[in-house]
């Protein structure tokens, strides 16, 4: 069958396609580790090899890019668009690629700036996606509520009607990365654990609400260095203060109440669940493989890229 249009989740270093035909069935899949890092400077070359994988596609074919291919450091800037903008109007501002092949049909979505009353501030790019598949899949007013999309840089999300209500990042994610490369808590964090230690990380739940969470982070050399806690529990622990700020921060954003539905890879969902559990919470899963499906089906029915 005919590719139809092409979906690409282009982040910092993976990327992942969907083909579809004009339906908005699946028709092919391909994940490679060509992210934004690794193309710096070749973009162009990148995806017309990647699109030479499906020789079948016409030349036409709409190629629909989310993510930090459109960051100011990546293939070229997509402007923010305000978070007031409703998720279901994104395919209305696509982006048309400057240096794209005469004829062709590659688009960039924007991400989303909000912005408060007091003037805090706060982006997303490519979560903006996800979200659009979430209203898809759910139905626009079931879609209203609190999200959080976990990853390196966390998104939480409030949606009311359609559009981002609110919107904080926390960077759990690479503060771990970088707690475990260097420094000093590494040592122990490398010394790995057969299987994460769900008592170790509910411990660290628990502490994130009562300490700031530097000072509870240099608690764990102390609990190390002291034998109260081992070296092959510390990474569950420090994952568990840096979720469970997270998730203890929702006592400060009474907007976000009701159900939090979490959007990640099921690992980090996972994570996300005992948190929410240990803390009250009620949380509903979504499959993020059907989630971003149904934001490339959104785009493509919605999409007038001619």
């Amino acid at each position: 069958m005919t590719p139809a249009f092409i979906g690409i989740d282009w982040g910092t270093t993976h990327r992942r396609a969907t083909v579809l035909d004009v339906q908005g069935r699946v028709l092919a899949q391909h994940s490679d580790a060509d992210g934004m890092l690794a193309c710096a400077g070749r973009f162009r070359a990148s995806l017309e090899a990647l699109l030479q994988r499906w020789p079948e596609a016409p030349p036409d074919v709409p190629v629909v890019m989310a993510g930090m291919v459109g960051a100011v450091s990546g293939w070229q800037e997509a402007p923010y668009l305000d978070a007031a903008t409703p998720l279901t109007e994104l395919a209305r501002h696509l982006v048309p690629v400057r240096d794209a092949p005469a004829g062709s049909r590659w688009r960039l979505v924007p991400g989303y700036r909000w912005q408060d009353d007091a003037g805090h501030v706060d982006v997303m790019r490519g979560e903006e996606t996800q979200l659009l598949g979430a209203l898809r899949l759910l139905g626009q007013v079931a879609g209203d509520g609190c999200y959080v999309l976990p990853g390196t840089h966390s998104k939480w999300v409030q949606l009311r009607g359609g559009a981002v209500e609110s919107l904080r990042t926390y960077m759990s994610g690479e503060l771990f990365a970088l707690l475990r490369e260097r420094g000093t808590l590494s040592a122990a964090m490398q010394t790995a654990a057969d299987a994460p230690d769900a008592q170790a990380f509910a411990r660290g739940v628990a502490e994130a609400g009562e300490r700031a969470l530097s000072n509870a982070l240099f608690g764990v050399r102390a609990r190390v260095v002291t034998g109260q806690l081992a070296p092959a529990s510390a990474a569950s622990y420090v994952s568990g203060l840096l979720l469970g700020a997270e998730w203890h921060d929702l006592r400060r954003w009474p907007e976000a109440n009701g159900t939090v539905r979490v959007i990640g890879e099921p690992a980090l969902a996972k994570h996300h669940a005992a948190c929410a559990e240990q803390l009250g919470h009620v949380v509903q899963l979504l499959d993020v493989q059907a989630v971003q499906l149904a934001a490339w089906q959104a785009l493509q029915a919605q999409g007038n890229m001619r």
